[in-house]
């Protein structure tokens, strides 16, 4: 199942994730990762997290991120929790590219048995309505 957390900058999206990431850490059996554009998530996240700096890959575009969090479902079966911070920083500010790129990840997250929540800086009302439901606004 995928989630997004949906608001404008300055809205609490990070703080939301950074809540969601630390109870997933106490409550998971498995591994949670939580990817991020800079380091600025260093001191908030649990350090039983998995914290991923995208940028130190190079990684823009929205295929290039559905590749990158498919491989680290590959590479690791017991991933419970990714957490994806700034989500159209990373793969840019196309609301269709969101649209594709949210239908894949919830197909990614229903094979690999994993929650995905992407963080979105939208207002709700901006987002393509099948994505909608996906939506939990901040």
């Amino acid at each position: 199942m995928i989630t997004l957390i949906v608001g404008r900058k300055g809205s609490g999206k990070t703080k939301k994730l950074i809540e969601r990431a630390n109870e997933a850490v106490e409550s998971s059996n498995g591994n949670v990762v939580v990817i991020e554009k800079g380091l600025k998530l260093t001191y908030d996240i649990s350090h039983q997290a998995r914290l991923v700096d995208i940028d130190a890959y190079g990684i823009q575009g929205p295929e290039a991120l559905a590749g990158f969090i498919s491989g680290i479902c590959a590479g690791n079966y017991d991933v419970t929790d990714i957490f994806v911070d700034s989500t159209l920083k990373i793969i840019g500010q196309d609301l269709k590219a969101l649209k594709v790129f949210t239908e894949k990840m919830n197909a990614l997250s229903a094979l690999a048995d994993t929650k995905i929540t992407l963080l979105v800086s939208a207002d709700s009302n901006e987002l393509p309505e099948e994505i909608g439901s996906f939506a939990a606004q901040v």
